[in-house]
């Protein structure tokens, strides 16, 4: 399947998958309130760089070594092994240091009669299972089918969780619903992976750790970006502002899932013609994933930036205060993609140890600046600590890449989706004045719906009049030709 196809069946799944995350955080925002979401939102944060902690750069290592295709039923076998050993030793750990994680949870108990412990527990042994699956199916290139099962995965939590919600269950309702979503949505990935567990010798584990060593350090990027404020929050403001904070951020990431489909698409492309010493044809690749990335999120950032009211009033008055952070998480949410395709290639191209100096710095400016930014600033210094982040892990990353392989950066295409998304933002701006001063439509909803249909059809008309590059990858993963 061509990369550009395979992109877009990822976007499109994620884009519904989003659809619906996003409708259902809306229900639960209007349903709980800010608090009770934000400490939900707390809890999920916890939940991740434990299951960080039981991973440790193993998943990146099985998709590596996978797709690279040689020995592939040995390599699995022995990522599941270390994969269990290793969220066993967490689960231990959180029984020897349950005080701590109930006291840092402690929300948590107002809203539940079990202890934190109880659901942490279960739902990081599940994670056995599902992370060896979805790593397996990149790996073997089946990154359209692993695309197709999030939004499944997301259907499947937010149907769990609204029942359970509806229930009365509330937050308790919400963590088990997310539990049983991860549980289907593994079973289902089991009937796609055609790689069958073998026999490892000592060489398989030392394979994947060699890789894993050094790859270990973007799971921790990945969490850095996504959950590391929302922990240190959780420390330093109300749980109210948690989840105002928490809306506003998943909102924002809308405007990632192009630079996480490209990514996902370019990573077994890259690391498969690399193992075969085509240098020019992997610089090919790294070139298309720059092109590519801005597409949604540059227009996104500026669309996010004009409409940041509207967008979150949606959820409820209360969270209008979350335009205050939106707009310089989504600035973060533009510079941490173009991030990511640079640690992407670096991995893809066996060089795991340059990701790591670069992850280290992006990593430890996010930490620092967090602490620091949110001590003397609240909640909106944790966005700009993402923002300042991003920006520095980005330069530092592409310095490094530019070391190892020659390629052009495709400025033209990016200043071309740049005029394209001014363009479309001076006619937002005046549709959305024509709106109001007409006074025909007061639904705030539809508002937003015309607002984001009209900007998004002119800024995609403005582009295929622009770029033929552009025009020519439509023409060429689309089943019509209407050019």
């Amino acid at each position: 399947m061509k990369v550009a196809q395979t992109s877009l069946i990822v976007f499109i799944s994620k884009l519904f998958g989003s659809i619906l995350g996003f409708t259902a955080t809306v229900y639960f925002a209007r349903e709980l309130g800010a608090e009770i979401y934000g400490v939900y939102a707390v809890f999920i944060a916890v939940l991740a760089w434990l299951k960080v902690g039981g991973r440790v750069g193993i998943n990146a290592g099985i998709i590596k070594r996978i797709s690279e295709g040689k020995e592939q039923g040995q390599y699995l076998t022995a990522g599941i092994f270390l994969i269990t050993t290793l969220i066993t030793g967490v689960i231990l750990l959180i029984f020897i240091l349950n005080s701590y994680f109930e006291a840092y949870l402690s929300g948590f108990g107002e809203y539940s009669s079990v202890s934190v412990i109880w659901f942490l527990v279960p739902m990081l042994a599940l994670y056995i299972a599902y992370i060896p699956i979805k790593s397996t199916l990149h790996g073997e290139g089946k990154v359209h089918i692993a695309g197709i099962l999030n939004p499944i995965e997301v259907i499947l939590k937010s149907l769990f969780q609204i029942g359970l919600v509806f229930l009365g269950y509330s937050l308790a309702g919400m963590v088990i619903g997310y539990a049983a979503g991860i549980i289907v949505v593994t079973a289902i990935g089991v009937l796609f992976v055609t790689v069958r567990p073998q026999l490892p010798k000592v060489h398989h584990f030392r394979s994947i750790y060699n890789y894993a060593k050094y790859a270990w350090f973007g799971d921790l990027k990945s969490q850095a970006f996504n959950d590391v404020d929302i922990l240190i929050l959780g420390a330093f403001v109300s749980q109210s502002l948690v989840g105002v904070y928490a809306v506003a951020w998943s909102l924002s990431r809308f405007i990632d899932m192009f630079s996480v489909a490209v990514s996902q698409a370019m990573f077994p492309e890259i690391s498969n013609i690399s193992s075969q010493d085509s240098k020019q044809k992997a610089a090919g690749l790294i070139e298309d994933s720059f092109a590519y990335t801005g597409i949604i999120a540059i227009p996104g950032f500026i669309g996010g930036f004009i409409l940041d009211e509207r967008l979150m009033r949606i959820y409820s008055g209360e969270f209008i205060q979350g335009t205050e952070v939106l707009w310089i998480l989504l600035l973060s949410i533009l510079f941490y993609g173009y991030l990511k395709q640079c640690l992407n290639a670096l991995n893809a191209l066996n060089r795991p140890d340059l990701a790591f100096r670069a992850n280290f710095v992006f990593i430890a400016a996010n930490v620092i600046l967090n602490v620091v930014l949110i001590w003397q600033l609240s909640w909106v210094g944790a966005a700009i600590a993402s923002a300042i982040s991003s920006g520095i892990g980005l330069v530092i990353s592409y310095v490094l890449l530019k070391r190892i392989i020659v390629f052009t950066l495709p400025l033209r295409e990016v200043v071309k989706q740049g005029i394209a998304a001014l363009v479309m933002a001076g006619v937002t701006i005046a549709l959305q004045w024509a709106i109001e001063t007409a006074d025909i439509i007061q639904n705030n909803f539809l508002i937003v719906i015309i607002l984001v249909a009209v900007s998004a059809g002119l800024y995609f008309a403005l582009l295929l009049g622009m770029s033929s590059g552009f025009r020519g990858t439509v023409r060429r993963n689309i089943p019509l030709d209407p050019f």
